[in-house]
């Protein structure tokens, strides 16, 4: 599938920088207006792109009145979806994702099929991802019917990911949960980085420069917050960005 116009960007932004920020919005958490001003400080602060989805308490006109009160601050917009009713026409792209460790096919394929014909209508451009939720304790593994997989089996995850690469997805999105105690651990990330070739996400419970300068320097490619940005953007952001910063300056160094 054709490189469309926002991927291409985030992939110039990462061989540019290393390594990027997104931020995560949930429409069911924030209104319009403080969507807006969220979005607006995370374009000065240097976040690359902003996101928009939740697990639960979404719907599509929730989306069109959030998306397009994102879109003033100039930043691209991406759907991060939970089902084929969380879209909008007003988005830049979606992440066209496969939740991989899913028990139930909806997640994996069926909701995809259902959304497929929305996305074209919408003339949304669709970047291939495969999203591996770590843990079943989160609203997201709770309604995607994750089954769990052990952090102490790295290779486990790692392997998730390389399924996502050979079925031709270009993004794998290591996934912690939102407001998740702890991120997922480095060497988790770094044993991805090892196996894979294409570009690594991470989020959930990212919380401090440190997080984001460990998951950085381990081998993500971005890194995305949400809960922190909800609560105090203003405190928290600037600090993930310069940890992201560190971080690529890290790598390789003993």
């Amino acid at each position: 599938m054709k490189i469309g116009k926002v991927e291409s960007y985030l992939l110039r932004k990462i061989n540019e920088e290393g390594a990027i920020h997104l931020a995560l919005i949930d429409p069911d958490k924030t209104s319009p207006e403080e969507a807006k001003r969220i979005a607006n400080f995370c374009k000065h602060a240097g976040s690359a792109a902003i996101m928009v989805g939740g697990s639960i308490g979404v719907s599509e006109a929730i989306m069109d009145e959030v998306v397009m009160a994102v879109k003033n601050a100039g930043l691209p917009t991406i759907i991060f979806p939970s089902g084929a009713t969380t879209l909008t026409r007003h988005a830049d792209a979606i992440w066209f994702m496969s939740l991989l460790n899913s028990t139930n096919t909806y997640y994996l394929i069926d909701a995809q099929m259902m959304g497929a014909a929305i996305v074209r209508k919408y003339q949304l451009e669709a970047i291939p991802m495969g999203y591996i939720v770590v843990s079943g304790d989160s609203t997201v593994g709770f309604v995607g019917q994750v089954r769990p997989i052990p952090l102490s089996r790295p290779e486990i995850i790692s392997l998730y990911a390389l399924t996502a690469q050979y079925l031709g997805m270009r993004f794998v999105y290591l996934e912690g949960g939102s407001g998740a105690k702890e991120p997922i651990p480095p060497e988790v990330v770094s044993k991805v980085r090892s196996t894979v070739d294409i570009k690594i996400v991470v989020g959930g419970g990212i919380r401090s420069r440190e997080d984001a300068r460990q998951l950085t320097k381990a081998g993500a490619d971005i890194v995305v917050t949400g809960t922190v940005i909800e609560e105090d953007a203003e405190r928290a952001l600037p600090e993930i960005i310069e940890g992201v910063k560190e971080g690529v300056r890290l790598r390789g160094a003993p």
